[in-house]
């Protein structure tokens, strides 16, 4: 069984920041991921205001991210923080985000970069 704790969820303005400044981003349409090596795995998801106005609706985007990423949580391979932030101006249906999700983890999982201490 496949689950998503809270010590999975990413927070923390700092480290929320450094994942901004120094992770790789790319494109998963309708998501825009961001990604960094870190030492155990942590999750957010975001859905803009500007671009959802209702609480409900950007509520439900962020409840199909999270729950897409914990059933295929297993295609990531090694430990990353990633944010899968929604850029599209209509709410997707679950099959598009699931799509998207799937191919942004595995994207992830193949450029697998070893984590680096630069003390």
């Amino acid at each position: 069984m496949n689950s998503f704790p809270k010590h999975m969820r990413l927070c923390g303005q700092l480290r929320i920041a450094q994942l901004y400044k120094e992770g790789k981003r790319f494109t998963a349409w309708p998501l825009r991921v961001t990604y960094m090596p870190t030492d155990n795995t942590q999750i957010l998801v975001w859905a803009p205001k500007s671009l959802f106005k209702r609480a409900v609706k950007r509520n439900h985007l962020r409840r199909l991210m999270r729950e897409t990423y914990r059933q295929h949580q297993d295609l990531l391979v090694g430990n990353y923080q990633v944010a899968f932030n929604y850029m599209d101006k209509e709410e997707q249906p679950y099959e598009v985000i699931e799509k998207a999700v799937c191919k942004a983890l595995k994207k992830i999982s193949n450029n697998q970069s070893p984590i680096t201490n630069n003390q």
